[in-house]
């Protein structure tokens, strides 16, 4: 009999391996690896009842909870193509991702129900099936009744999501994701973030997204962890139960490292549980980094690089390679293969620069109903990240800046990360973005966006961090126009919607 490795098995191998071991806890619902896989068959069975056929689109809207979960894995076990769909999103933004996907259910908070009904005419959504918290909700069917035969053949070939990018310079794209480009992403993750079996982790960034998804929940659930899940992160929380729930491992993006290293009590809590701290889906500015680091002098940290088409992860640098390249993002992890070409397609010398381009069966099948995207993308057999980056002799890379928000001012180009590192020295920045904005002398103007901290006199901050700029760097990156901001735009994930801010530009 020939057997495929598909996400939902990832459970149930667990489940058969240590069945009264406690795979999740949320809130005050806990439950062991044989309860939860029980529980995503139930569910699986619920969503083959509200007619779905094995392919058909499933979209996710909710914020984490268990069901949350449960809904994924109940998607990959029924052969349904799963679309997780960020919480915030709401009219014309929502329905672009709903139609795109071609989504005909939708499984959603109840808070949330009423921004899905008021677009059921503009959309292909037949069903909505609320999450939790009811009666007749996915969550309430899945926890009890008989564990049904499904009848469903799935392989590790068939598509298991669409999973959206970020959309910071463009509109989102459906990555088309596999079951078994998922799988070899778990197996990259493990190995390159040394998940344990008793690493106690803690869960706060959105599922939605795909890190905190597919490079830690389901790896972890993978080697039989005890999970626990928060609904959102807050920071005064979070300490507080990395603190009395003595979790050893713990992800977030940098912007939430940034609130937790921020706030007044942090040096109050008893943090010595916390081994490994993982960050990525957006740059760690280094001076951010150095303060979290001399803070929490146990605490090994892990750099993690990749984007939502290669499941994300792509690269790693590790706790003991830290002390030497600060600024890398590491290298390739177990089934990734990574090159740095120049335009030509040519692969670039140790400190030149070029484009990160992948070769690895965790790469998504191409983008959902964008041929042309996808050809664009997926070019002489390998991938094209449109991320520019330095490569070493050693094959570490240094990510200098997205191809897109690189700055041509005067005919000379500008990373934007470079600019936004000097920034962050300063010490009444909080958070900088940089950008070029159009400018009929300098092609593209060097523009920073920054959200002062408290203290900062906000008329006088503008002049000072351009002379601050121009005393660590070249004149050309300097900036020509500084925005103080009360906050910058993001997605879900932490990232800055650079495109927003070039809207802004004048």
């Amino acid at each position: 009999m020939i057997t495929t490795s598909t996400v939902d098995a990832v459970l149930r191998r667990s489940a058969a391996r240590t069945p009264a071991r406690t795979a999740l806890v949320f809130g005050d619902r806990s439950w062991t690896y044989a309860e939860l896989d029980d529980a995503v068959t139930r569910a699986a069975a619920r969503l083959l009842e509200l007619g779905t056929a094995k392919g058909d689109r499933v979209a996710a809207y909710g914020r984490n909870s268990d069901a949350y979960l449960i809904g994924f894995l109940a998607c990959a076990r029924a052969g349904l193509v799963h679309v997780p769909v960020n919480y915030a999103l709401q009219g014309e933004e929502l329905a672009y991702l709903l139609k795109q996907s071609g989504s005909t259910v939708v499984l959603a908070d109840p808070a949330l129900r009423s921004a899905v009904d008021a677009l059921r005419g503009q959309t292909g959504v037949e069903q909505v099936l609320e999450l939790r918290d009811r009666p007749g909700s996915l969550l309430a069917d899945s926890r009890q009744g008989p564990v049904p035969e499904l009848g469903v053949h799935v392989s590790d070939t068939d598509l298991v999501q669409l999973l959206y990018t970020s959309g910071t310079t463009s509109r989102p794209k459906g990555a088309m994701m596999t079951h078994r480009s998922l799988v070899h992403e778990y197996l990259s993750c493990v190995t390159a973030l040394d998940l344990r079996a008793d690493d106690e982790p803690l869960h706060a960034m959105p599922l939605y997204h795909s890190a905190q998804m597919h490079v830690f929940l389901m790896p972890w659930l993978m080697v039989g962890a005890r999970n626990t899940l928060v609904e959102t992160p807050d920071p005064a929380d979070l300490l507080r139960r990395i603190e009395t729930g003595r979790h050893g491992a713990f992800f977030a993006a940098p912007t939430l490292w940034v609130a937790l290293a921020n706030r007044p009590d942090f040096a109050g809590h008893d943090l010595t549980s916390l081994r490994k701290a993982y960050y990525g889906a957006s740059v760690m500015p280094g001076p951010v980094l150095d303060k979290l680091r001399g803070a929490l002098l146990d605490l090994g940290f892990y750099n993690c690089f990749g984007q939502s088409e290669i499941g994300p992860l792509a690269t790693v640098l590790r706790p003991e390679e830290h002390e030497a390249r600060p600024a890398s993002a590491g290298r390739a992890v177990l089934f990734v293969e990574l090159r740095v070409v120049d335009d030509k397609g040519e692969d670039v010398g140790p400190g030149g620069l070029g484009e990160a381009v992948y070769r690895s069966p965790q790469l998504c099948e191409g983008y959902w109903d964008e041929p042309e995207e996808t050809a664009k993308a997926f070019r002489d057999g390998w991938f094209h990240s449109g991320d520019l980056v330095r490569v070493d002799e050693e094959g570490y890379i240094e990510v200098v800046d997205r191809i897109k928000d690189v700055i041509n001012t005067g005919g000379v180009l500008v990373a934007s990360r470079e600019v936004e590192d000097a920034l962050y020295t300063h010490p009444h920045v909080a958070e900088a973005a940089v950008v070029g904005a159009p400018d009929e002398k300098w092609i593209e103007a060097v523009t920073a966006y920054v959200v002062p901290t408290a203290d900062a006199d906000r008329d006088t901050l503008p002049a000072r961090l351009v002379e601050h700029v121009r005393a660590r760097l070249a004149p050309f990156k300097t900036p020509k126009r500084v925005e103080v901001v009360a906050k910058l735009p993001r997605n879900g994930s932490g990232k800055i919607l650079k495109r927003e801010l070039r809207d802004r530009t004048p």
